[in-house]
């Protein structure tokens, strides 16, 4: 059956129904030198030309595969075992969408469940959900979490936070007026990436709702999570770590630590780089704040017969509940993507993740020291790291990268782009998939590229 959206007496009803002549009198009162007259399109394609035109196009993408890559910044490279993507790839979960009759979801509730367990454990808090969009997104959902729970309108953010965090924080707070600010921090010289506490305690007082950490912060370096907390909840505020998950297989998780709401992406768990997504947002908190909690929570309970039953146990979001009183109007459970980390969590189990983690964190300190030794580069940063950290040299940081490219060679992220003080710096991310022969190629390429180059 052809479709054919509106016949021509279609259009005719409709413009005598607004009381106008014709579509063109719809624009009338658009200045004429305003107006597209015409989309300048090129000829129509065949299905088998437009397949050319697109695979065309799409190789002209050059996979991280395909290079020595050393960029992290937020999205890493890891091995991910095949069975994630034949689990995923199966079509009951494939296919599957939103579980809005849940009696009928009960697999995709299971996974949830498994997954908010996961996470619960791993961040060491008390309840998670599995409704966020990325990393980011997270953040700007607890920012508006905090002020509801606070009922306080100012956010003191780290500028060692992750930039892109922290600008979709601010995008979030604008729109019900929440005041996010950045507390400063100097990167010149030799510097500390830590957010040090009485850096943090000039920027917090009693009208603060929330203090927000990164762990590893964005320029590689752990926080001290306790002493943070501490400077927070002198004041009444909440602290808000935002987290690289593989990291916590090492690292105090942040609930031992006194985080009340924990965010985070969980791409690093099963979820490839993907040019930038889909990926995961990961949310945690404390049990008194679970009815401030954004998106859905899955929960066990039993039926009239006994029988146990997995149920949306939560659904704080606009299109379930009253709008006043939802938390968000998110509208994704991105269970596809929980279901890859709940995968790759069961399958490298405990031993394996935390076998993952210290590789990245001993091939990382390995680089950084033979790094740290060449003549013309130097660590921007003393501060204890996970698996990034800041290389300072003579080039600037995009000039660094441009050459390093031309040895096949992706060498990190240029900080520049985000701080003034580092515009000759670049962040260099080492995981368990850089293999020692790329290491080695790094250092060479950085030493060739800087020698001499101060003089």
């Amino acid at each position: 059956m052809t479709y054919v959206p509106h016949t021509p007496l279609d259009r005719a009803e409709m413009l005598a129904t607004i009381g106008v002549r014709s579509i063109e009198d719809l624009f009338e009162d658009i200045p004429v030198d305003r107006r597209v007259h015409h989309l300048d399109l090129p000829s129509p394609l065949s299905e088998m030309e437009t397949a050319r035109l697109m695979a065309r196009i799409a190789g002209e993408n050059q996979p991280v595969t395909e290079l020595a890559s050393f960029l992290g910044a937020g999205g890493y490279r890891h091995f991910i075992p095949s069975v994630v993507a034949h689990i995923t790839g199966r079509s009951e979960f494939y296919t599957a969408y939103t579980p809005y009759q849940p009696e009928v979801s009960q697999g995709t509730l299971q996974v949830i469940y498994e997954y908010q367990s996961m996470v619960a454990e791993l961040t060491g808090m008390d309840v998670a959900n599995a409704s966020m969009y990325d990393g980011a997104s997270a953040l700007g959902e607890a920012v508006l979490m905090a002020a509801a729970v606070t009922r306080r309108k100012r956010i003191a953010i780290a500028s060692s936070v992750h930039p892109q965090y922290r600008a979709v924080a601010e995008t979030y707070a604008s729109g019900p007026d929440i005041d996010v600010r950045a507390i400063p921090q100097s990167f010149a010289g030799q510097f500390d990436a830590r957010l040090g506490v009485s850096t943090a305690m000039a920027s917090l007082d009693e009208s603060c709702a929330a203090l927000i950490v990164q762990q590893p912060n964005f320029l590689g370096a752990i926080e001290d999570l306790r002493a943070l907390a501490e400077t927070a909840h002198r004041v009444g505020a909440l602290l808000i770590v935002a987290v690289n998950p593989i990291a916590l297989a090492l690292l105090e998780s942040p609930g031992s630590a006194g985080a009340d709401i924990v965010v985070g992406e969980g791409q690093p768990l099963g979820i490839p780089l993907s040019f930038g997504g889909p990926w995961l947002g990961i949310f945690a908190a404390r049990n008194e704040f679970v009815r401030q909690m954004p998106g859905r929570i899955v929960g066990i309970t039993t039926d009239v017969d006994g029988r146990r039953g997995l149920v949306l146990t939560l659904q704080s979001r606009e299109q379930h509940i009253r709008r006043e009183r939802a938390t968000s109007n998110i509208c994704t459970n991105q269970a596809l993507c929980a279901l890859a980390s709940t995968v790759y969590l069961a399958t490298v189990g405990r031993i394996g993740l935390r076998t993952v983690a210290r590789l990245c964190l001993e091939r990382a300190h390995d680089a950084a020291r033979r790094i740290g030794a060449l003549p013309d580069v130097q660590l921007a940063s003393a501060s204890p790291f996970f698996h990034e950290f800041v290389v300072r040299s003579p080039l600037p940081g995009t000039e660094l990268l441009r050459r390093l490219r031309g040895d096949a060679v992706i060498g990190g992220y240029p900080l520049g782009r985000d701080y003034p003080d580092l515009e000759n710096a670049i962040l260099v991310c080492i995981t368990e998939a850089n293999t020692t022969v790329e290491i080695d190629l790094l250092v060479e390429a950085i030493a060739r590229h800087t020698s001499g180059a101060s003089r």
